[in-house]
């Protein structure tokens, strides 16, 4: 739809104005008419086009007679050259079609664009129809920007988007283009401006950066110490600075603009940022100038995205404390072995906090140009608190985090409770980037431990990955990586999911029994050693785990059907848990033996917690069950012994290390939403 503008012409003086070409002015002949006019005609210059409504039947040469709905269309197919070189004029007649008076009108001819990647190539094409609006789906349109929550400095580090100026030229990749185009005279006539601007509360989630313009470099010398400080880039609008003027380069050029996120879309902010900018008019001494053009374009901020373990591993995180030197030695072993890397965060950092998985998330966030890796930063804060934000934030490596007081954080608030499906189909809706899951309090509960409301709120508000909450208030520490984790697999789904079971412990427990190996012993050679025969005849440890059987199971229709599984996509691993009474609380649950759901997934390779159980012909009769359920998916079993430095502290292998992993191939704007 062409955009159209009211003018009122005069026949008293001639009016000047500057025409958009691509916009229609539309006069109202009748207004400015004398009032004893009955006709009109009409002559223009050659590159002005004119037609008249309601359209009459007398030929261009005739006077027009005039009604109270005389209306002229005006439009200019080129840009002037100079200053109102174009010229159109009303001559008003009598009754008698004696000429009256005449209304003159001079114009100027230009052409203004802005411009965004609204087509999602890459590219940023000129005046695409649907840049002021935008669309999901892989027919969809709209411009997208990354939140610069990167660090492109080392020295008093902090995200790119707390600075306010860009700090070095590379900055500039993270931020999405915009394009002014204009193409006209060498300058706009007197008293015309092009203005920018933002709506206030847009100004909390862009900013708008631009190059100077040559008129603002005062000689050589000083444009090259600015180019040395980086002051060649001005803040356009952004916060506190909802409009500015931008300069007209005169003739046909491109003023590029840089549009940097600010915040991730959350609760109160779609993720929808609107960037305008006006062609402004003069209306005389002391008036301010009108408006009497507007472009406007459309970004959505990408939203953080997590990985499921089905995504190829980047790099592996994992701490060094005084006492988990051979658990360390197990990890960096897999992970040599995986071709994948280790990066070990040390004692001096971490202050003993061993639990990596807990104080972070990784994730990415993605568009047509641009996309790196962001860490989420649990609002948990232990001991490793500094860790996301000292040694992962740095350039092209991004970092978010949720404000949270002290006293609404629980255990629930440490990422182990924070985990994504691959991709699903259910119902026939797609979800091919996963579903994130937590792990809430039961509905029923009263008094139960949640996520805390903020850290839900902006899970929810990325949209691409709807969130499922389960049930896992009913374990001590209460986190999903205690009872489940995906791994991959070549047939079916790509994936199983994995639940820890004590039906399935138990059957393990009862078939050594009946083999004749009643009396062999979990942790054998430990303290905490116990015979199978033991294990079977405690009737509490039996009414504990029917308990956490009905959680898990729970927990199993909820997943079946968030996620579209049959129970042949799920396979149930052996473990035990058992009930801890505490002070003032319900009683909850905590793994029996090394809970070896809680493993670390590296493509085909799984480092699962060496569960110390009873030894059958010389080998451990639940590793042997767990390579037979895992190894026809074509995945290799290594066990790594975390007894002392993890299970007894209430953790296990995944509870300890946390894995970068690659972006998925899928672009989250091509979801169907």
């Amino acid at each position: 739809m062409v955009s159209s503008r009211s003018l009122t012409i005069d026949t008293e003086k001639a009016t000047k104005t500057t025409y958009v070409v691509g916009t229609e002015l539309t006069v109202n002949l009748n207004r400015c008419a004398p009032p004893q006019s009955r006709f009109f005609s009409i002559k223009c210059s050659p590159n002005v086009h004119y037609k008249v409504t309601p359209p009459t039947k007398d030929g261009d040469t005739l006077p027009h007679p005039l009604t109270p709905n005389s209306f002229l269309l005006i439009t200019m197919d080129t840009v002037s050259e100079t200053a109102f070189d174009s010229k159109l004029s009303v001559r008003y007649y009598g009754e008698k079609r004696e000429t009256l008076e005449d209304a003159v009108l001079h114009l100027t001819a230009v052409e203004i664009s802005l411009d965004v990647d609204a087509d999602r190539d890459g590219v940023v094409e000129k005046n695409n129809p649907n840049k002021a609006s935008w669309k999901w789906g892989p027919n969809g349109h709209g411009a997208i920007v990354l939140v610069n929550c990167d660090s492109e400095t080392s020295y008093k580090k902090k995200p790119d988007s707390e600075n306010d100026e860009i700090s070095k030229v590379s900055d500039l990749k993270d931020m999405s283009k915009m394009i002014l185009r204009t193409n006209g005279p060498s300058q706009l006539p007197e008293g015309y401006k092009l203005s920018m601007y933002i709506s206030q509360t847009t100004s909390e989630s862009v900013r708008v950066f631009r190059p100077r313009t040559n008129a603002q470099k005062d000689n050589v010398w000083k444009h090259k110490l600015l180019k040395l400080f980086l002051k060649d880039y001005l803040m356009v609008v952004g916060k506190d600075k909802l409009t500015k003027e931008v300069p007209y380069l005169g003739g046909k050029t491109e003023l590029v603009f840089y549009v940097e996120g600010l915040r991730f879309p959350d609760k109160d902010f779609d993720g929808l940022i609107s960037i305008n900018l006006s062609l402004l008019e003069p209306c005389g001494k002391d008036m301010p100038e009108t408006p009497i053009f507007t472009d406007k374009v459309i970004f959505r901020v990408s939203p953080w995205i997590m990985t499921p373990n089905t995504l190829k591993p980047v790099e592996v995180y994992v701490c060094s404390t005084n006492d988990n030197y051979s658990f360390l030695k197990s990890i960096r072993n897999l992970v040599e072995k995986s071709g994948y890397k280790l990066k070990i965060c040390h004692e001096y950092m971490n202050r003993g906090d061993r639990w990596m998985q807990d104080e972070l998330e990784f994730g990415y966030i993605d568009s047509p140009h641009h996309q790196f890796p962001v860490v989420l930063d649990s609002p948990r804060d232990g001991d490793l608190q500094d860790f996301p934000y000292d040694s992962i934030l740095g350039p092209d490596f991004g970092y978010v985090t949720q404000q949270v007081s002290e006293e609404e954080v629980s255990s629930l608030d440490s990422f182990g409770n924070l985990e994504v499906s691959p991709p699903v189909t259910v119902n026939g809706k797609s979800y091919p980037l996963g579903r994130i899951i937590i792990g809430v309090a039961f509905p029923t509960a009263t008094g139960g431990r949640n996520m805390t409301q903020v850290v839900q709120d902006f899970l929810w508000a990325q949209k691409v990955q709807e969130p499922i909450a389960l049930y896992s208030d009913w374990l001590v520490v209460g986190h999903v990586d205690e009872f489940m984790t995906f791994v991959p697999a070549p047939d079916r789904k790509k994936f199983r999911l994995l639940l820890a079971s004590p039906d399935a412990g138990y059957k393990i427990l009862k078939s050594v029994q009946l083999k004749g190996h009643g009396k062999a012993e979990m942790f054998e050679g430990m303290p905490e050693a116990i015979s199978v025969n033991d294990i079977l005849s405690d009737k509490k440890l039996q009414a504990e785990n029917r308990y956490v059987q009905n959680c898990i199971d729970w927990n199993r229709d909820v997943l079946k059907k968030e996620l579209g599984l049959d129970d042949e996509d799920i396979i149930d691993l052996p473990i035990l848990f058992k009930v801890i009474e505490e002070e003032k609380t319900s009683p909850r649950a905590v793994a029996y033996y090394p809970d070896m759901v809680n493993m670390i997934v590296l493509g085909d390779q799984l480092g699962i917690p060496k569960p110390f159980g009873p030894q059958v012909k010389g080998r451990c009769a639940l590793e042997t069950e767990m390579c037979s359920l895992l190894e026809p998916l074509g995945l290799n079993c290594t066990f790594i012994d975390d007894f002392a430095p993890y299970h007894k502290l209430l953790g296990e292998v995944h509870c300890g290390s946390n894995v970068l992993r690659q972006p998925s191939p899928f672009r989250w704007w091509n979801l169907e939403l």
